[in-house]
């Protein structure tokens, strides 16, 4: 099924790693409650705080792969040592019954849905600066230096493809990038 099929919308929102897209995300879920959130799978243990079936369902390495043989995935990718991926099942199923679906993907993982549903929104949340984000990163507290200086590194090559995104909101403070969100997700629903 494509995206043309259904009275549903796919929200892409995608951003490096620290510029504040899960605390977006969680508050557009808030303003809009009749969304549904696609909870990606992956194979990174456990953060702080994150619960399964919530945050992220945390898979072995091998029920990944077979996933990956069995098609299962409508996107997946390897970021920072660990795969993520999304259902495909449980996106069509949503999608198909004309329900808006909200994904929190990477890059890459929005470029594969976009091949699958050129029709789906996509919003990139931009940090206000690289330093800002390095800042938001250390303060975080979850990763050593070698881990966000990875993060860094990609941080710089995620930006250069905000160009592939229909939309761009710059997180320099968090009310104005929620409204701006919001008012995004209004206008196509």
């Amino acid at each position: 099924m494509t995206a043309n099929e259904s009275s549903g919308h796919l929200f892409i929102v995608s951003a490096p790693s620290g510029a504040g897209k899960t605390t977006l995300c969680r508050a557009l879920l808030r303003r809009f409650p009749d969304i549904r959130y696609s909870v990606s799978y992956t194979t990174r243990p456990p953060r702080n705080g994150e619960r399964e079936g919530i945050d992220y369902r945390f898979i072995s390495e091998e029920e990944f792969r077979q996933g990956i043989e069995q098609d299962r995935w409508a996107e997946w990718a390897k970021v920072h040592g660990h795969y993520y991926g999304t259902d495909a099942g449980i996106l069509a199923d949503a999608i198909g019954k004309g329900k808006d679906v909200l994904l929190d993907i990477d890059v890459q993982g929005a470029c594969q849905l976009v091949e699958r549903f050129p029709e789906a929104v996509t919003i990139f949340v931009m940090p206000p600066s690289i330093e800002a984000l390095r800042s938001r990163l250390l303060a975080r507290g979850a990763d050593s230096r070698e881990v966000i200086d990875r993060r860094m590194a990609a941080a710089e090559e995620e930006i250069r493809c905000r160009s592939r995104y229909r939309h761009v909101v710059v997180n320099d403070r968090l009310d104005r990038a929620m409204g701006e969100l919001q008012a995004l997700v209004e206008r196509y629903r």
